[in-house]
């Protein structure tokens, strides 16, 4: 069956904007925003682990982060380490931190009043004690990197899943594209250990795909103007406080001489003046041999 005449669009096909259609932020983009969040990450994990280590604070570097896969990060573990799985609130996305067990084994000895060293040969799996270790150094990671990445609420990140083994943890796909920062902790007199934490690109933009537009947006303002905000806060302005206030008459006045002696009274309550607007109110005294107020009342 043929139509009766050609089919013409009665209007331009609807196109949309550039902005609508722009696909999320890029690696390129995401990265740099992780960089910075690692700086803050690293400075604020040296207290948070100076608890737990029970001294000084620890050296903590992060280096730049790492465009990764699976097994890419199982290849920079070797050997058995204490392999970690956290849920996001909110989220169907999970994290993936990874300590390396010899690491783990020392802090335990250290906790149980040891030198701080780890067994050899090394034993297949991690200790119930070890795993104690775990979770507190969990707890650490959790809140520090909740913190960088702006997370609100009770337990914004939790550990919900544990294993020396990562094929057990099963956390991503092969193919799944992971940024991973690298955390080395270096403390005086003692071998450095690192901690990984591996965050999927599908939750990068989450965590920072606005961070730099949110930056270039104007402040809204919370509150009206303040004096106290600049430019108002620093604008000088002449505070008289006025002793006395008399009026003598035109006879007296003109017969002043130097050396005469006026008596005038000096009220209880000194006002200050700002141009021509009373703003409080005084008592006078002495600090430091020089003449004070001291403001009772404002107005």
């Amino acid at each position: 069956m043929k139509p009766e005449r050609s089919l013409v669009a009665e209007r331009p096909i609807a196109r949309h904007a550039a902005e609508l259609v722009r696909q999320g932020p890029s690696a390129a983009e995401l990265l740099p925003a992780l960089a910075r969040a690692s700086e803050r990450m690293a400075r604020s994990l040296r207290g948070a682990l100076a608890l737990l280590l029970g001294g000084e604070p620890p050296l903590v570097d992060c280096g730049e982060p790492e465009d990764l896969v699976l097994g890419d990060i199982e290849a920079r573990v070797p050997g058995l380490a204490a392999w970690s799985l956290y849920r996001v609130a909110g989220s169907g996305g999970r994290l993936l931190s990874a300590i390396d067990a010899e690491a783990v084994l020392r802090l335990v000895d250290r906790a149980f009043g040891g030198p701080g060293e780890a067994p050899h040969p090394m034993p297949r799996e991690l200790p119930l004690s070890a795993e104690l270790m775990v979770q507190r150094i969990e707890s650490v990671f959790a809140a520090q990197f909740a913190a960088v990445a702006n997370l609100r609420g009770p337990e914004p990140i939790a550990a919900v899943r544990r294993d020396s083994n990562l094929a057990q943890l099963e956390p991503y796909g092969p193919d799944a594209r992971l940024a991973v920062l690298s955390f080395a902790i270096t403390e005086a007199g003692r071998n450095p250990w690192e901690m990984r934490l591996a965050i999927p690109f599908a939750m990068l933009a989450d965590f920072f795909g606005q961070a730099d537009q949110a930056s270039r947006k104007p402040a809204r303002r919370s509150r009206p103007a303040s004096p106290e905000d600049a430019p108002f806060g620093e604008l000088p302005l002449p505070v008289s406080a006025v002793l006395v206030d008399v009026a003598l008459p035109l006879a007296v006045l003109s017969a002043l001489e130097v050396g005469q002696v006026l008596s005038v009274p000096i009220a209880r309550s000194i006002p200050l003046r700002v141009a021509d607007r009373t703003v409080a109110h005084g008592s006078i005294g002495a600090v430091d041999d020089r003449v004070a107020v001291q403001l009772t009342q404002l107005s």
